[in-house]
């Protein structure tokens, strides 16, 4: 281990250790981002509903209120786990890009559902992050798809977009999966309450059984 990630995991222990203070193991959060896109486009239910789905049903303790963190920000290391959603247009910084590479590369993880929109503008910027990564198509017997919940086909299909298949893309630095994209998918968008996008409960269940799964997933293998 170098010592920068040495000192990026003593970091994201740390915060570990806070949220135990708190009794909570974990705070999660979205990511504020630059560029005109809507990032707050599911503030309101989307990740609260996950959160709670998730201490519910697969027994975490995750804290109920979701952080927001910017993407330049130090702040970004006290969570294991980054959502990043919207419609529109995206910009890192160079030292956004800089910051985002240094925490996942130290532990962290990027989940991003595309809202219809954003997948033009997201691929140039995740190549400021990791210009030598490409994103890939993740197979279906990926982990990710087999937590407590079993999605042989992979990513469900949520909202219908283009009425193209849902993909889960994803970068993957050293062996290990620190960035999970969800395209013609809308999985976000399924997190959130019925009043908002009047999802039958059959595909609000499937869409938090997934976001069930990658924090499973991130939880059982990046968090050490």
């Amino acid at each position: 281990m170098t010592p920068f990630r040495y000192i990026c995991m003593i970091v994201l222990i740390f915060a570990g250790s806070l949220a135990k203070a708190q009794n909570y193991s974990y705070q999660i959060a979205l990511l504020k981002y630059n560029g005109g896109g809507d990032w707050y486009a599911n503030l309101e239910t989307s990740l609260p509903n996950l959160i709670k789905f998730c201490n519910d049903n697969i027994k975490t303790n995750i804290n109920p209120e979701q952080a927001i963190v910017e993407a330049g920000s130090s702040e970004i290391f006290n969570y294991p786990f980054i959502h990043m959603t919207g419609h529109g247009n995206v910009i890192f910084s160079a030292q956004e890009a800089e910051n985002l590479r240094n925490y996942l590369i130290g532990g962290g993880f990027l989940h991003i559902s595309d809202n219809y929109g954003m997948d033009q503008f997201i691929r140039t910027q995740l190549k400021k992050i990791f210009p030598e990564l490409d994103l890939v198509e993740l197979p279906y017997d990926h982990p990710i798809y087999h937590q407590k919940f079993h999605f042989d086909k992979g990513l469900p299909k949520i909202h219908e977009h283009d009425n193209k298949p849902a993909k889960g893309l994803g970068l993957i630095y050293n062996g290990r999966l620190v960035c999970f994209y969800d395209v013609e998918c809308d999985l976000g968008d399924g997190w959130e309450s019925y009043e908002i996008h009047k999802d039958s409960p059959e595909t609000h269940e499937k869409a938090l059984r997934m976001g069930a799964n990658i924090l499973s997933y991130i939880f059982t293998n990046n968090i050490h």
